[in-house]
């Protein structure tokens, strides 16, 4: 394969690679908290004797940190995030950090998320929600109160160094360390809905599989220069 097929097929995989991202976007579009990914392109050029051999890669992903439209459910374990920051809780892998806010109870009354990992608070311990004391609100700060009497408070954080938030699968991330999120609030009864916008991620798709078929194209072309060109020396 010469220089101009091995440029065509880097492209095309990078193609494949952000198909398969806007594709899981879409089947998100209505995931609790769910982030939006994109695929950054970048161009790699090496010498090669007197020609150079330009290549594309679409390795880096980059997660659309946007603000989710808010959606009410009068829940009174749902909660929402106004701003930058993040719930914390505690996974089997360690914490992580998650804007998905649809919680609830379990057996011994500790708030946990839907897949039954703790809800922290805001010194990093499972957040407790008492029964019998009257009904539960929770202030925008995360304040827990029962019966008008505070009796805890959920955590909201952001990581330490920003570079370091690594995603696991558009609704929990990991990092190194975290850091109070003090410019954000809680929004009892509502959830942050996925910051998806799927009119713009088919447009994108529609893009990506023009330019995909185009690609295709160039390389079947370039497969019958070569055969022409061997059939004629070979003459």
């Amino acid at each position: 394969m010469d220089n101009a097929g091995y440029t065509a097929l880097t492209r095309q995989s990078g193609l494949m690679a952000e198909m398969r991202t806007i594709a899981n976007n879409i089947a998100n579009a209505n995931t609790t908290g769910f982030r939006a990914e994109g695929v950054i392109f970048a161009e790699h050029i090496k010498q090669t004797g007197s020609d150079s051999l330009s290549m594309a890669t679409a390795s880096v992903r980059d997660t659309v940190q946007a603000q989710g439209a808010l959606a009410q459910t009068g829940g009174p374990f749902d909660l929402a995030i106004e701003g930058d920051g993040f719930f914390l809780i505690d996974t089997p892998n360690g914490q992580r950090l998650t804007r998905a806010g649809s919680f609830t109870p379990n057996e011994v009354r500790d708030l946990v998320t839907m897949d039954g990992h703790p809800v922290l608070d805001a010194g990093g311990a499972p957040v407790f929600i008492p029964t019998g004391l009257g009904p539960v609100g929770i202030a925008p700060d995360g304040t827990i109160s029962a019966g008008g009497r505070p009796v805890g408070q959920i955590g909201l954080f952001l990581p330490e160094d920003p570079l370091s938030l690594t995603r696991e699968d558009g609704v929990r991330f990991s990092t190194n360390g975290v850091l109070p999120a003090e410019d954000s609030r809680m929004l009892q009864g509502y959830v942050e809905e996925s910051n998806v916008d799927p009119v713009l991620q088919v447009a994108r798709m529609i893009e990506v599989q023009r330019a995909y078929e185009l690609g295709q194209s160039f390389m079947e072309n370039e497969d019958k220069r070569i055969r022409g060109v061997i059939d004629t020396l070979g003459r």
